[in-house]
C-alpha cells in the first residue's frame, strides 16, 4: 500500500495504522489529505518532525517530500527542531498579553533559565510564544505539548505546573520519552 519498505520504516507500525486510519477518511486521490494527520502521529512518537520524518511520511503517503515539508513548516504546531520533553506554548498575543500572558511568559523565562524558543539544560521545557489559543477569557493561557490547554495561569499555577511535569518527568533529564 505504501512505497517505504518494512526494514526503511522510521515509525512504528502502530503509527503506521494510524496514519492508515486516517487515510481511510479521504478518496485514494485525495492522500495529500492526511498529510497534518500523518505528521501529528510522527510527532507524537518521535517528539519532533525531522527532516527523515518528513521524507517517510511523504514516501508513505506516496508525494513529494517538498509537499510534507511545506505543511511542516507552515504550521506552528510542528516541531522541525528538536523540543523538550514539555513544549510550554505561552499566548502572547494582544488579548492574553493584556491580561497577564507577557507576564505568565517572563515568569516562566525567569523560572526556567531559558528564553523564547530555548529549552532547559536538563531538556525538560522548551519555551515556545504561541499564536492565539481562542481562549482569550481564560488569559492567561498556554499549551502543554501542543495538547493540554491551561488557563488563568498565574504565578502560583504556574509553579504547580512545573512542579506536576517534573514529577510525571521522573526527575528524568527528558530522555527519549516523550510523555506525550
Amino acid at each position: 500500500m505504501n512505497a517505504v519498505s518494512q526494514a526503511r520504516r522510521l515509525l512504528s507500525d502502530r503509527a503506521y495504522a494510524r496514519i492508515d486510519r486516517e487515510l481511510t477518511k479521504f478518496p485514494p486521490e485525495r492522500r495529500r489529505s492526511a498529510v497534518i494527520a500523518a505528521l501529528a502521529v510522527a510527532q507524537d512518537e518521535i517528539g519532533w518532525v525531522s527532516q527523515e520524518a518528513i521524507e517517510d511520511i511523504a514516501k508513505y503517503l506516496g508525494l513529494p517530500s517538498i509537499a510534507v515539508y511545506e505543511v511542516a513548516s507552515f504550521y506552528t504546531l510542528f516541531n522541525t527542531k528538536p523540543v523538550g520533553r514539555f513544549k510550554l506554548s505561552v499566548c502572547t498575543n494582544l488579548p492574553c498579553a493584556l491580561h497577564d500572558g507577557a507576564k505568565a511568559g517572563e515568569y516562566l523565562k525567569r523560572r526556567l533559565g531559558i528564553d523564547y524558543g530555548e529549552t532547559t539544560a536538563d531538556g525538560l521545557f522548551t519555551l515556545m510564544e504561541s499564536e492565539c489559543l481562542g481562549s482569550c477569557g481564560d488569559a492567561p493561557v498556554l499549551l502543554v505539548n501542543n495538547k493540554r490547554m491551561c488557563s488563568f495561569m498565574g504565578n502560583e499555577q504556574l509553579d504547580a505546573l512545573l512542579d506536576e511535569l517534573r514529577a510525571q518527568a521522573g526527575g528524568a533529564s527528558g530522555g527519549d520519552s516523550r510523555g506525550r
